[in-house]
């Protein structure tokens, strides 16, 4: 594991410990990532995190003058999910923000750090290079500009030097007469690694002896297309042939069917574990004929929630950032609050989180139940925000407000999700309850009486491997009930 840990303020201390440690160095963003590849040796050779958190201003999303999207590099998925300017005016992006991992990971993971990942499976590559999104790459040597079509060299291969730094992400954002969908098949319905994506953001002409912006009708033509397919190539990849082929056609279901024969034979799928060569590129098709279709017919934004949950509870799910940098190493103290009392720990800061709070803390409650963020059993509140404990860093904990299962009840009373799940039955073997009751009880603090939807989505990152999800939906109905009647 990593040696020293640097919780910097500013992005000026971040390009001189890079250009210090170079390849020894990796940034803490979300650390979904990262944090994996470390515990299972990887990545070898990385001594130093830069923590880049809690520096100011990074989790910003604007439009500047010239109608260009900005994303900080601290944007997470979920702040992309719950973005009105994002929903609005980049679609596909919220919609593939919207099937990453669950809620947790949403919290965590960045958009930044997926890009920079560079997984041809990662879901945001695909709606940014349809939308013509660049990032802006920083070093003590100066800065540059590079179009996300020229920013990949491989798989997991880009063009990032190692003294440099991701400090924005941009594209033009749609008009009115564009309209843009995502779309994701997966092996399951959350937590699942694509099999294929597919973007597309379709231009539409203007009617004849009319001026302005117009929401075009499905009659119109295109004036451009761009259809971006992941999953069956070493990188993100246009359907050249289906764009040009499509460029001031009608969307007919004729032309639909041949655009997408055209964008399933531009793809260079694999075999591996989720699907051979053959079906993805038979889901190549059938994906990009769904998604015309539905840009057609305006039904792009059917299913997407109007109320996304976020498991930010009654925050708003702003930074909290540091006063001044911190250098950890081995004996530096960590100063933290769990469950509201103030604890220092002079050991355990080349820990997971989840290692620190069971070990260092003394708090077993949260169990450890897979190690790579697939299970929820390790859910914790960090500053707010459920998150899955096991890929944060422990050191990220300085500073910081936690909330264990241990500091759910309140005065020796129970929370009310915890009676509901003694009442209701729905603790079974008990292994996956507290992580469980830490999703449900942050998804009541966000909504006092969610949907049987809503409640499903909140425990999309936590699994039970007893039995069906029957009783712990029906404890968590009856806690919102009881949220209600006690007022």
């Amino acid at each position: 594991m990593w040696h020293d840990y640097y919780s910097v303020t500013s992005i000026d201390e971040v390009l001189k410990i890079l250009a210090e440690k170079g390849e020894r160095a990796r940034i803490v963003a979300g650390g979904t990532d990262l944090i994996l590849e470390l515990e299972r040796g990887v990545r070898k050779g990385i001594e130093t995190l830069i923590d880049v958190t809690r520096v100011a201003c990074l989790e910003e999303i604007v439009m500047d003058e010239d109608d260009v999207i900005h994303l900080g590099p601290m944007v997470t998925h979920n702040h992309c999910v719950a973005s009105k300017l994002i929903v609005e005016h980049a679609f596909p992006l919220a919609q593939a923000a919207w099937e990453v991992g669950a809620p947790q990971i949403r919290n965590r993971g960045t958009v930044a750090g997926n890009l920079i990942t560079a997984s041809p499976a990662n879901d945001t590559i695909t709606p940014l290079m349809a939308l013509g999104a660049s990032v802006r790459l920083v070093s003590i040597q100066g800065e540059r500009l590079v179009p996300l079509s020229e920013f990949y060299t491989g798989v997991r291969r880009n063009v990032m030097q190692p003294d440099e730094i991701l400090v924005d992400i941009c594209f033009p954002a749609m008009r009115d007469y564009q309209r843009g969908i995502f779309i994701k098949l997966g092996l399951r319905r959350a937590q699942a690694i694509a099999v294929v994506n597919v973007a597309i953001v379709a231009t539409f002409g203007q009617k004849s002896g009319l001026t302005g912006p117009l929401r075009p009708s499905a009659e119109d033509r295109l004036d451009s297309v761009a259809i971006t397919l992941g999953a069956v190539a070493p990188t993100i990849i246009h359907a050249r042939t289906a764009e040009v082929y499509l460029k001031g056609q009608e969307l007919s279901d004729t032309t639909i069917g041949h655009a997408a024969t055209l964008a399933m034979q531009a793809s260079q799928p694999i075999d591996d574990i989720r699907g051979s060569a053959a079906y993805r590129s038979e889901m190549v098709r059938v994906c990009v004929s769904r998604g015309l279709r539905a840009l057609r017919d305006k039904q792009e934004k059917d299913g997407f929630p109007t109320k996304p949950v976020l498991l930010w509870g009654a925050g708003k799910g702003d930074q909290v950032t540091l006063q001044q940098s911190v250098y950890h190493k081995q004996g530096t103290p960590i100063v933290t609050q769990i469950n509201g009392q103030e604890y220092s720990f002079s050991t355990g800061h080349e820990k997971t989180l989840l290692d620190f709070l069971r070990e260092e803390a003394g708090l077993t409650g949260t169990k450890e139940g897979c190690a790579e963020g697939e299970c929820g059993a390790c859910t914790v509140f960090l500053d707010g925000k459920a998150i899955m404990s096991c890929l944060v860093p422990a050191v990220r904990a300085h500073g910081a407000k936690i909330v264990t299962i241990e500091g759910l009840a309140h005065n020796d009373h129970l929370h009310p999700v915890q009676q509901a799940f003694i009442d209701g039955g729905a603790v079974q073997c008990g292994y996956c309850t507290p992580g469980l009751l830490m999703s449900a009880a942050k998804l009541l603090e966000e909504q006092a009486q969610p949907t049987h939807e809503a409640i499903q989505q909140a425990i999309t990152g936590n699994l039970c491997r007893c039995t069906g999800y029957y009783k712990i939906v029906e404890a968590i109905e009856h806690a919102s009930q009881m949220e209600v009647s006690n007022g």
